[in-house]
């Protein structure tokens, strides 16, 4: 099958440059540009996807997936559970209370938020794997008065085994009410997750309730787990679209400072290594430029030949075209490979250079996590090819603008 005219003198171009070695050079150092950039955007964007869903899943460990809140939920709660249960989507339910209170233990005290919850349910939406977390809600259930603590916050306490800590609501605190304090006895430490170890603890709902009856912000709410996170309130809002007054709080609203700051480092980390490609486009524009002077006998006889302007701008659009999808599919390759095997290549080169030095003890990042999302690597190919196509337009451009009579006059 015959090719365009454009399409085969462009490659021609591309292909055929042995005798001229600064332009083969510059070439394939404008590819090289390009595929270090997509490489290195490919890798850093899994590396965050990596980072992003870490600590996702430790800030699920202690925040629920939705808060349902309502006016009526106090008195109905039989109702609102069943409507939950008839969800498919939904998992499980459990209801708790929340507030601000002081543990002091031996003359230590920590402000904390204080969780009274029902350990029978709480033990179904609970994003907690570790069998031990369910051991510890089945003892909480079995002692009236006791408490789990986050593994930060038993420390920063001093409570490295059971004992016993006093606890008294925020607003009790204020009214100088001290007799509302309540002990608890200390049933086990527990891992909240990176950012809830430390200001976090768990009692039973009835010692809840008595503890915090002096402060009327802390209302009974509902915890929803689903099963897709990232759906989240729209399968609860589908679950209790017939119920009236109902308030909803999803993970990623609970925590949008935190997830909000990512994703703008994220943005912002990509927009600085799509420099690379840049720069690799501008290698681009100065290997065509280079090839319109050397080419100028050849586009004039052309143009006598019959090609028009825009036949030439093709040819020249093509011939760099050539260059960012080599470099393209090259660094995207190469990325998702790296990408996907980072943390294998970590081991290898920790082995190899402990093997290197005597007694060395290198370790690198064999616990770094990566996620390709393969969404973000098509757009990363796709910004790659429009700015290398961007970069062809002004060269292709001055090629279309070359007059034959001027060039060969001198031929």
């Amino acid at each position: 099958m015959l090719k365009p005219f454009s399409l085969f003198v462009g490659m021609r171009y591309s292909l055929t440059r042995k005798h001229n070695l600064l332009l083969s050079f510059v070439s394939l150092i404008s590819m090289l540009g390009v595929s270090l950039g997509v490489l290195i955007l490919i890798v850093a964007l899994s590396v965050m996807n990596g980072s992003i869903s870490t600590l996702r899943d430790e800030a699920l460990k202690s925040v629920p997936h939705v808060t349902l809140s309502s006016d009526a939920l106090e008195d109905q709660l039989p109702r609102y559970l069943q409507l939950a249960g008839a969800a498919e989507a939904i998992v499980a339910a459990a209801p708790y209370i929340e507030g601000e209170a002081t543990l002091r233990f031996q003359g230590q005290n920590s402000f904390v938020r204080l969780r009274g919850i029902d350990p029978l349910l709480e033990a179904e939406v609970v994003n907690n794997p570790g069998q031990r977390y369910r051991q510890l809600l089945a003892s909480l259930a079995a002692t009236e008065n006791g408490i789990i603590l986050g593994t930060q916050l038993a420390g920063s306490l001093g409570i490295y085994s059971s004992g016993e800590v006093s606890a008294i609501a925020l607003g009790s605190l204020l009214s100088r009410s001290l007799a509302d304090s309540q002990g608890f006895e200390v049933v086990g430490f527990a891992d909240f997750g990176l950012y809830s170890n430390g200001n976090i603890a768990l009692i039973n709902m009835q010692p809840a309730r008595r503890l915090f009856q002096r402060d009327p912000g802390v209302e009974l709410q509902l915890r929803l787990k689903v099963r897709d996170v990232f759906a989240a309130e729209a399968i609860v809002a589908s679950a209790f679209f017939a119920v009236s007054g109902v308030t909803l709080v999803p993970w990623n609203v609970a925590q949008a400072s935190l997830f909000n700051a990512l994703n703008m480092e994220k943005i912002l980390t990509a927009f600085m290594l799509l420099m690379i490609v840049i720069i690799g486009a501008v290698n681009i524009v100065s290997t065509l430029v280079m090839v319109v002077s050397d080419k100028g006998a050849d586009i004039a006889i052309l143009r006598t030949m019959g090609a028009s302007r825009r036949t030439i701008m093709q040819v020249f659009i093509i011939q760099g075209l050539i260059a960012g999808v080599i470099g393209t599919v090259v660094g995207a390759v190469l990325g998702v490979l790296l990408a996907s095997n980072i943390t294998a290549i970590s081991l290898g080169l920790e082995r190899v250079i402990n093997s290197i030095f005597v007694d060395a003890n290198v370790y690198l990042i064999s616990h770094l996590q990566t996620q390709v999302d393969w969404a973000e690597v098509l757009l990363v190919c796709v910004a790659a090819l429009i700015i290398s196509f961007l970069a062809t337009l002004y060269p292709a451009y001055r090629a279309s603008k070359i007059q034959p009579a001027e060039v060969l006059r001198y031929e």
